[in-house]
């Protein structure tokens, strides 16, 4: 019976071995554009081994919108490239102290 269950354990051990050693290849994608909310943002990725690439954007809440490209590898490492899209505004209305006074 040692002798079964140590060879179970040698064969999962090579399973997971392999498995930790397996060449990692992926795309996704998402997006959410929310109307009520403004929530806007997407992103999306793909990874073929060391070799990651990908970018995401958002609206900030100043009416900018946000975009990063990036890319990563074992040379080079995390190498984001952020770019900042439209003119910075704020609402016009009440003041800050106002709308906390009805609070």
């Amino acid at each position: 019976m040692f002798k079964v269950l140590a060879l179970v354990a040698c064969l999962l051990a090579v399973a997971i071995a392999d498995d930790y050693h397996s060449h990692p290849k992926y795309k996704f994608e998402y997006g959410v554009k929310d109307h009520h909310t403004h929530d806007h943002k997407s992103q999306w990725e793909h990874r073929d081994g060391d070799h990651v690439k990908g970018q995401y954007t958002l609206d900030e809440a100043d009416g900018t919108h946000r975009i990063v490209d990036y890319s990563s590898d074992h040379k080079t490492g995390f190498q984001p490239h952020v770019q900042r899209k439209g003119h910075a505004h704020h609402p016009h209305g009440e003041s800050y102290a106002n709308i906390h006074q009805h609070y």
